[in-house]
């Protein structure tokens, strides 16, 4: 079964990093692409960022644009999301996302 397992969330200051990584299992991970989305508290999940199976392309919300960048290692089926110039409305759970299935998120916490 698809499993998807994310970590590397934590509390930072407005202007500092993190990277999220997403573990997959259960399918042909370098044959799919992949999603990251977040959920800040009392809004709608939002898209982030999507990376083609290859890898050879991407795609940002404008929101993040500049900001973070997705990226994967096929070879240990997870796929990344490192983001830098962290804002306070960064604040969500972050989830990686194939097709219907999600992971349990990690919460990122970004402080001003």
């Amino acid at each position: 079964q698809v499993q998807l397992v994310e970590s590397g969330g934590g509390l930072v200051q407005a202007g500092g990093s993190l990277r999220l990584s997403c573990a997959a299992s259960g399918y042909t991970f370098s044959g799919y692409s992949m999603n990251w989305f977040r959920q800040a508290p009392g809004k709608e999940r939002e898209f982030v960022a999507r990376i083609t199976g290859s890898g050879s392309s991407t795609i940002y919300a404008d929101s993040v644009k500049g900001r973070f960048t997705i990226s994967r290692d096929n070879a240990k089926n997870t796929v990344f999301l490192q983001m830098n110039s962290l804002k306070p409305e960064d604040t969500a759970v972050y989830y990686c996302n194939h097709y219907g299935y999600w992971g349990q998120g990690t919460q990122v916490t970004v402080s001003s």
